[in-house]
């Protein structure tokens, strides 16, 4: 049978896509063990449409007369509820990913609207607590970099598009453009994508290509939209004209297009690759700002904004001498985050773990730090807990 949709919320059905025909008794099996109780068949397609109808089988339903699920709204929730939330949805996000990078491979043409309510799931979860997934996100082993970076590059997006007050249907779009930016690193051989060494100039040239090609390759999909051509094509463009594969300026770039330049330079900088250790997201937000002529400047300054001076997971260092993890940002000032202190630089030790908000006192921060200065190695377990 050719399944329609899943009734349920995303995150219980037992595939990233859901509109395939039913042809594998494993998957038969999935579905039976998943928390989904009912689903929709589509009875104009599937190998069973031939079959004579039994008597006292149910009416045919059409297919568009299907109810759309109600909108929920979504309520604010705190950083430790939302991260365990956040951690499911960049599992699944993930092996969606993978999914779509194989049949990519395979020359099957991308249907963006099997990724829809992945994209939905992290525009919700942003809305409920902006920094859990945007941070759990970042969170990646050089292996995973380049499907993770995807969904990092999804949420970052979603949240810049709010920042800037775009309409919801632009905030949809932003995040799969997100996430579909990357697609044609499927047509890059892993050998070059995963080196861990330095580039020749013929596998930076080969690298290079990737715009061009994922552009190729959303041409010839269904359902994609402009902004997300626009954003697979020219996220590596610069505003001084330096960029690729164009060398187009600020005066030419889309808004998105910017977007986009922001958003996959913040994650790529702060995310462990095959070539290179991630920065620290507070060192990461003040080298991009030192980057004369590669951002444009609204842009960088709104996603500041939506970030944070200080993102979640970044080390620093009070006035008191203690050493602190950003671990959610502060509701009145860029500069007062919720942070959680467990070193002390004064006797070089680790000291009991104490969740400090800096809106409500006295300390405050007197610069970022480098974990490798103190000998500190499991920073992010202090705000993401067992989630790392």
């Amino acid at each position: 049978m050719h399944l329609q949709a899943f009734c349920g919320p995303w995150l219980d059905h037992p595939f990233w896509r859901t509109k395939f025909v039913l042809t594998d008794s494993q998957d038969l099996t999935l579905i039976l063990e998943s928390p989904i109780k009912e689903v929709w068949i589509d009875t104009m397609r599937g190998l069973d449409v031939d079959l004579p109808s039994e008597p006292g089988s149910p009416p045919v339903v059409e297919v568009d007369s299907i109810p759309p699920e109600p909108p929920v709204v979504q309520e604010k929730a705190s950083f430790d509820d939302e991260i365990k939330r956040a951690s499911k949805i960049v599992a699944k996000g993930k092996e969606a990913v993978v999914s779509m990078f194989k049949e990519a491979r395979m020359g099957k043409a991308i249907e963006a609207e099997a990724a829809l309510p992945l994209v939905e799931e992290i525009s919700n979860s942003i809305m409920r607590n902006p920094g859990a997934l945007i941070s759990l996100a970042r969170l990646k082993t050089a292996d995973d970099y380049t499907f993770m970076h995807s969904v990092a590059v999804c949420a970052l997006m979603i949240a810049l598009a709010r920042q800037l007050d775009l309409d919801e249907q632009q905030v949809r779009d932003a995040g799969m453009a997100g996430l579909l930016h990357d697609l044609g690193k499927a047509t890059i051989p892993l050998e070059v994508l995963n080196k861990p060494g330095k580039l020749t100039d013929e596998e930076f040239a080969l690298i290079k290509t990737h715009p061009a090609e994922g552009h190729n390759l959303l041409l010839e999909g269904r359902g994609i939209s402009e902004m997300a051509l626009d954003v697979c094509l020219h996220h590596h463009e610069k505003v001084d004209g330096s960029g690729y594969p164009k060398g187009i300026t600020g005066d030419t770039m889309s808004l998105y297009a910017k977007m986009g330049a922001v958003c996959d330079v913040y994650d790529a900088i702060t995310s462990n690759r095959p070539y290179k250790a991630g920065w620290c997201p507070a060192e990461s937000i003040k080298r991009m700002a030192e980057w004369k002529g590669h951002f444009d400047p609204a842009i960088f300054q709104a996603f500041v904004k939506s970030l944070g001076i200080y993102p979640v997971g970044s080390l620093v260092r009070l006035e008191s001498g203690k050493l602190g993890v950003v671990t959610e940002q502060g509701e009145q000032s860029l500069l007062k985050p919720k942070i959680k202190v467990f070193f002390s630089t004064k006797s070089q030790a680790y000291i009991r773990p104490e969740a400090i908000d800096l809106a409500r006192s006295r300390e405050k921060i007197v610069g970022r730090e480098d974990a490798a200065k103190w000998g500190i190695k499991d920073i992010d377990s202090y705000w993401a807990g067992d989630k790392v």
